[in-house]
């Protein structure tokens, strides 16, 4: 399951080899300046909208990848029934990542 985290500076979000495959991406880091908000969103999928572009979508069970929606980009692996955590973000290739993680409260606390 991919892990958010942060590394002194940066916020890294560490991929499955099978989260790189389905999302078409490695690793992503990104400065911990450019986060402007961390919250957890308990319907993860309900989290992430638009069209997939590119990544894995299996209907009402998971989202990996790129998904656009209004000029957004969003990075997610959201799993159904595992909450996530939403980072906002600015000035980055991404606007927004949402990854499921078991313990999403603990690590959002950690990170904001």
């Amino acid at each position: 399951m991919a892990e958010l985290r942060r590394d002194g500076d940066q916020l890294e979000v560490r991929l499955t080899v099978t989260e790189k495959i389905a999302g078409l991406r490695g690793n992503i880091r990104v400065p911990a300046s450019a986060v402007a908000a961390v919250a957890v969103a308990d319907q993860p999928l309900s989290a992430v909208a638009g069209v997939r572009a590119p990544g894995l979508h299996l209907p009402g069970r998971t989202k990996i990848g790129t998904w656009r929606h209004a000029g957004r980009k969003t990075f997610a692996v959201a799993r159904r029934g595992v909450p996530a955590i939403r980072v906002d973000l600015v000035g980055q290739r991404y606007d927004r990542l949402v990854i499921s993680q078991p313990d999403a409260a603990t690590v959002a606390e950690a990170l904001g």
